[in-house]
């Protein structure tokens, strides 16, 4: 038998299922492993016996220096543009046309020189200061890791001194590569970074 619905009453559709979650993005993996007396980090090995300081710490952008450097820059870019300017003009005081050209060539060059130290300089001041555990060894070479999870970089730090201390000690763990600038962090009072620009640390899976 049929029922009837009171007047004014209406079906309510069903709330919307939810969008599936996007599936997380993650970083290339590398392998940190320690077998047969060496220390791989990705493609890098490091002989223990090398290894002189095993330590934790957290670098931070070089904010305040990226500041002044461009400031600096940007002086310098000016005093150039002027002066090149003024000698131009004086070169060319007869022929309006090289000298018009000779101006675009100054101009655009100091554009592109401001635009460069502008991004460098934003790429520091919006750097992330990162929890970092660093392998100096006794020669011009370091290797840097990094995790979200400070005490995995702690258990690393005891992990890998037990390895030095112990030849049978073996381990690896699966870690996320991640690059960035050394000359844009601190490292510490006695921590230097080698290799230049491009260097790569690791965060922890």
């Amino acid at each position: 038998m049929a029922t009837t619905e009171p007047p004014g009453h209406f079906d309510v559709p069903p709330p919307p299922t939810a969008p599936p979650a996007a599936p997380p993005v993650f970083a290339p993996s590398v392998d940190l492993m320690v077998s047969k007396r060496l220390l791989w980090v990705g493609g890098a090995c490091y002989p223990l016996e090398n290894v002189a300081r095993v330590h934790t710490l957290t670098i931070h952008p070089r904010r305040k220096e990226a500041v002044v450097l461009f400031l600096r820059r940007s002086v310098i870019i000016a005093a150039v543009t002027i002066a090149l300017t003024i000698i131009g003009g004086l070169t060319f005081l007869g022929s309006r046309d090289a000298g018009s050209g000779l101006l675009t060539l100054v101009y655009l060059g100091a554009a592109a020189a401001g635009v460069y130290s502008l991004v460098e300089m934003i790429q520091v001041l919006t750097a992330q200061p990162h929890f970092v555990l660093a392998v100096e060894t006794a020669g011009p070479s370091q290797a840097v890791v990094t995790s979200r999870n400070p005490q995995l970089l702690n258990q690393l730090v005891r992990q890998i001194a037990d390895a030095i201390e112990n030849p049978e000690a073996q381990f690896q763990v699966t870690v996320e590569s991640i690059s960035f600038s050394p000359k844009h962090y601190y490292f510490g009072d006695n921590v230097n970074m080698y290799g230049g620009s491009g260097n790569v640390g690791m965060a922890g899976a």
